[in-house]
This record gives C-alpha cells, structure tokens and sequence, in this order.
C-alpha cells in the first residue's frame, strides 16, 4: 500500500492535469450539446416536416452509432476534407454530436408532453412563438428534461475516457501512462474508477440538488 501511494505522490501532476482534461471536455460538450440539442429538439417539435426531417436523421444516426466510432470519426473524417482537428478538439466535437442528439430527442419529448392548451394560452394573450417558447414553453419542459439531461452528463463523463484512444491526454490515458512505468494495474485502475465514481456522484447530487429547486418554483 505504502508503494502505492508512494508512486499515486510521484504522479500527482500528470494524474490532475488529465483529471482536468476529463473534467474540460465533458463540461464542454456538456455546455455545446445541451446548445445544440435546444436547437434540434425545437426542430423536431414545432418544425415542418420537411426541415424535421434532417434533423431527425441526425438524431437516429447519432443514437444509433456508439460513442467509440464517433470519437474516431471525428478525428479521421476531418482530414478527408481538408481540416485539421487536434485529437482535444475531435473529442469535444464528437461528444458534443453525441449530447446533442440525446438532448434533443429528450427535450422534444418534454415539449411535446405539455398540454396543447398552454400554448394556446400564450397565443391568446398575443404571445410571439419566440416569447411563447422563452417564457411557457421552454420553463415548463425544463423541470422534466432535467434528469435524463444530467444521466446524459454522466454518460459523458464515461465517454470521455475512449478519448485515450486518439491520444487525448485525459485521466484514464495518464493513468495508462503511470501503469506502464510502475507496473501497478490494479491500484491505479481501481484509482481511476474511484475518481470517474467520485466525479459522476457528484454531478448527479448537483442534478438533484438542481431539480429540487426547479419543483419549488
């Protein structure tokens, strides 16, 4: 145990700063996504079916394609048209796709959930659509999109640990990196999943904490 924490010492830095990558990326993908996924699920709820339609081959695609092939994606098909993205900023991206595509599909399902008669109400008062989603709309899909919205958050923060398979320098490619100089698989896998538990914990009691405050109002 004694050497454990000895070398746990040793690689503090190179453990935080992938800790802090980790941490990066998921928060923005997180902030990006949910952005995006107002957007689609806006799309999908109120918009013809003939704009509808791509978004909802967005949305199948991306729910139906797993994480690991959309990292990957990300980082080659890039480069086929010319541009260039870091492994960082081809994880973000792909992420980011991957949290639009859930949010969307979770907040066209809480804006369709709400009574047809609320928007009605907002009409009858001369209520723009912009203003009748900012202040009827919107609020109200809010309170039941909040906890698929964070389980789609700590799905994040677990997709962000195949980034170490384009070289992204997050936590469980640093720990890969620590194993492979101090032999100790175990101890600093074991690490690694205690500090992914710690982290996704803690997002869920933020989600709670959230929610909460949200069903008072």
């Amino acid at each position: 145990m004694q050497a454990f924490l000895d070398q746990l010492w040793i690689a503090r830095w190179p453990l935080w700063d992938g800790l802090q990558l980790t941490v990066g990326i998921s928060a923005g993908a997180i902030l990006f996504g949910t952005l995006l996924g107002l957007l689609v699920g806006i799309q999908l709820a109120y918009a013809p079916w003939w704009l509808r339609l791509p978004f909802r081959l967005y949305v199948d695609i991306m729910r139906g394609t797993p994480v690991l092939v959309l990292i990957l994606a990300a980082f080659y098909i890039p480069s086929v048209v010319g541009l260039s993205l870091g492994p960082t900023e081809a994880g973000t991206l792909a992420l980011t796709l991957f949290a639009g595509a859930h949010i969307g599909e979770l907040l066209r399902g809480s804006l369709q959930a709400i009574p047809p008669g609320q928007a009605e109400a907002g009409r009858s008062i001369g209520l723009t659509f912009p203003q009748l989603l900012a202040y009827v709309l919107l609020p109200q899909a809010a309170r039941s999109a909040l906890p698929p919205w964070i389980n789609t958050g700590v799905e994040l923060i677990k997709g962000s640990s195949l980034l170490s398979i384009i070289g992204v320098g997050e936590l469980l490619l640093r720990t890969q990196e620590v194993i492979g100089r101090t032999f100790m698989t175990i101890q600093f896998y074991v690490f690694a999943g205690i500090v992914y538990l710690v982290i996704n914990i803690a997002l869920d009691q933020l989600g709670k904490s959230l929610e909460r405050r949200v069903g008072q109002h």
